[in-house]
């Protein structure tokens, strides 16, 4: 994609051709690149091996056959041979005792650097060290030859809807059972280092808020029959109109979501959904979610609503609903905690979700105990719970009646039960659970085992978050969107001080700008305009689903709300960085704690944006677990055809994840930021590119 620069962008300089935006295509020069190669060969050798240059690996022998064919002599002090053997012998000998004492001397020179010398040493040692990864990164591919820097090839076909680390077949060869082949398992499989192509009839997804509504059938892995046959309350009715599916019909089923929205919010004492807000709720688990109408129908409260289910490799929940424009990754109670932190959520929501509370002891019911904030609500809809419905069976009634004793030994309090919908209010005061009965329900958690924010950590049968400080039940706190902006107190939480959190909020606004400034003429170049004109902003909604591969405290998040801009970001904390994930939380976005050595646990094709941060820079500064290629190959998998990535990094970071760029065949640019920076931004687009029909 090339496309003509009309205008620059104040405030920063884009590096390369003024009339160009985009990079040309590398040119082919065999002659000069077989030199580099030869020479970076070498070059390489000579890194890997430096005392073969020394100490020959085929030296002769004392005894043995010469290259001419006879048989050398032993070594004889006298002979003209001998003496040059020892001629070279002793030079060898110099030039090792000479090494050694360079190495000697620089020692005893570095322990006897003044205090004040070795501050400023230690100063410039992370530019240092990152400069020589970048440059022993780019030996390395240097060294490998023009095949290292080939382009790489496109996945077969059956990798259109793949995600790693679900395989529920090979789980099952493993012995998984009982649910748990459905779990997410790294680490069994070798990464797949190839682009995966969308499916042959992909279209670029309509344009929020219309794409919320209606979808193209060709991008998601659904049958006809299952689009006819979605009839579930939270599934919403949907419609197969030629080439599209609708969700906005004006059907029972419709009213059906808003009148069940209503009776929640009526249960809880409240005039309408509406007035969620006011009562402290923003953010929402919706387990089982069908395909995000019962979020969809809250987004205009501004209500955010994650859903998470299970994977499925046909007619995903998770993979509709983020087609739509909505939050969802795939989620599992089956056997791990999810990797939210405790006290994260104002209310979850399973509306026939599929989850057998009444398993494992109501260890799952511990679980939803664990991520729910004091005073949040947890809304069951089941058949199970209609006593007067055509389900009454003594097994459901077991069932229901196991529940609700389990939910009174947790401290919840039962608001109201209408039809098959029942509401609980988890307890506000800590105190509960040393009120309760003698070996009634389950223990609290001791200090080692209640972990904040654990990653894919197996089930605990105890209650976890009853000893932080962030114990602050939802009708105390402050409301949307108020609580976004947080005050010194508050603060003092999380570790950080107040101008902190300014100055990255800050940086974050003006980034914010910076960043739809550079947008603008890449998008608008090829409109034709009269000189003079100005190129207009991209549209508020050009974007939707984003990915923050680097979150720390939220504030691109912040920054992107605050300027109007009709996004929901995936926040997410590596989880080799510190922890501010339960901050994130708190402030009414959602997120989820992450390791990039994995695979993200999201289908093909899921954002409009991926930005990443200082993630280069801290990846390097860890144990190398995984390539660069392989972080950018997940990116490329999770980004959208003619989606964006933005990568803010040191310069020779940035200069190195480009090369990159091109083997992963996106148009990609350099652009510097302040003359007096070392950072710059890589700004890359992935282009369409379709596999062809048979």
């Amino acid at each position: 994609m090339s496309r003509p620069l009309h205008r620059g962008v104040s405030g920063v300089r884009i590096s390369g051709s003024s009339h160009d935006l985009w990079d040309s295509q590398m040119k082919d020069k065999p002659e000069k690149e077989e030199l580099d190669r030869r020479g970076s060969d070498q070059s390489y050798l000579a890194l890997r091996f430096p005392f073969r240059l020394l100490l020959p690996d085929n030296s002769t022998p004392k005894c043995g056959i010469t290259d001419n064919g006879f048989a050398s002599d032993s070594f004889v002090v006298g002979t003209p041979r001998s003496r040059h053997k020892l001629a070279m012998l002793l030079l060898k000998f110099s030039l090792v005792l000479i090494v050694i004492l360079a190495l000697t001397g620089s020692f005893w020179w570095t322990i006897s650097i003044s205090t004040s010398s070795r501050g400023h040493i230690f100063h410039g040692y992370r530019r240092l060290q990152e400069q020589l990864v970048s440059d022993l990164w780019d030996i390395g591919e240097l060294s490998l030859g023009s095949s290292k820097l080939k382009e790489l090839e496109f996945c077969p076909q059956e990798f259109e809807n793949y995600v790693p680390c679900f395989n529920a077949s090979k789980n099952i060869a493993l012995g998984y059972s009982d649910g748990n082949e459905y779990d997410r398992f790294c680490g069994h499989e070798p990464r797949q280092n190839c682009l995966v192509l969308p499916p042959v009839n992909y279209k670029i997804p309509l344009r929020w808020p219309t794409g919320r509504d209606v979808i193209w059938f060709a991008n998601v892995k659904i049958t006809a029959q299952e689009v006819m046959s979605s009839g579930s309350l939270t599934k919403r009715m949907m419609m197969l109109e030629e080439e599209q599916i609708s969700f906005r019909s004006a059907s029972l089923m419709f009213d059906g979501i808003e009148d069940y929205s209503h009776q929640i919010a009526e249960m809880i004492g409240l005039r309408n959904e509406s007035n969620f807000i006011h009562a402290g709720v923003r953010t929402i688990l919706d387990i089982g979610c069908g395909y995000g109408s019962f979020g969809a129908h809250l987004f205009s409260n501004q209500l955010l609503t994650m859903c998470i289910a299970n994977y499925e490799a046909l007619g995903s929940q998770v993979q509709l609903t983020l087609e739509r424009g909505l939050p969802a990754m795939i989620g599992s109670f089956t056997s791990k905690q999810l990797p939210y932190p405790s006290l994260s959520f104002d209310m979850l929501h399973c509306a026939r979700c599929g989850i057998d509370w009444d398993q494992k002891d109501g260890i799952y019911l511990i679980e939803v105990d664990r991520v729910l904030k004091p005073g949040g609500y947890f809304v069951w809809t089941s058949p199970l719970t209609n006593v007067q419905g055509r389900y009454r069976t003594k097994e459901n009634q077991k069932i229901g009646n196991f529940v609700r004793g389990f939910a009174e030994n947790l401290c919840w309090e039962m608001l109201s039960q209408q039809d098959e919908t029942i509401v609980w209010k988890k307890t506000s005061k800590r105190n509960c659970y040393s009120l309760r009965k003698s070996s009634s329900g389950p223990s609290i958690c001791s200090k080692s085992h209640d972990i904040e924010s654990p990653y894919y950590r197996s089930l605990q049968s105890c209650i976890g978050g009853t000893q932080s400080r962030r114990w602050i039940p939802i009708e105390e706190g402050k409301t949307w969107p108020s609580r976004a902006t947080l005050n010194k107190s508050e603060l003092a939480y999380y570790g950080l001080h107040p101008e902190e959190f300014a100055d990255d909020t800050d940086i974050w606004k003006a980034a914010v700008r910076n960043y739809w400034s550079l947008l603008s003429p890449i998008i608008f170049s090829d409109h034709p305009k009269r000189p003079g004109d100005e190129d207009p902003s991209p549209p508020y909604n050009m974007l939707r689903n984003v990915l923050d591969m680097n979150a720390n405290f939220g504030g691109f998040n912040s920054a992107l709300l605050e300027a109007g801009k009709s996004v929901w970001v995936m926040n997410v904390v590596p989880t080799n960085r510190p922890n501010y994930l339960p901050l994130i939380m708190d402030r009414g976005f959602v997120g989820v704690l992450h390791d990039w050595c994995e695979s993200f646990p999201t289908y093909p094709r899921t954002y409009d944006l991926v930005h990443a941060a200082g993630l280069l820079s801290l990846e390097i500064g860890q144990q190398h677990r995984c390539t660069s290629l392989d972080l950018f190959t997940e990116i490329d998998r999770l980004l959208r055809p003619e989606g964006w990535v933005i990568i803010r990094d040191t310069a020779s970071l940035i200069e190195s994840a480009r090369a990159l760029t091109a083997r992963l065949k996106w148009d990609a640019r350099v652009v510097e930021m302040e003359s007096n920076s070392d950072e710059r931004l890589l700004i890359c687009q992935k282009p369409l590119f379709k596999r062809q029909a048979n």
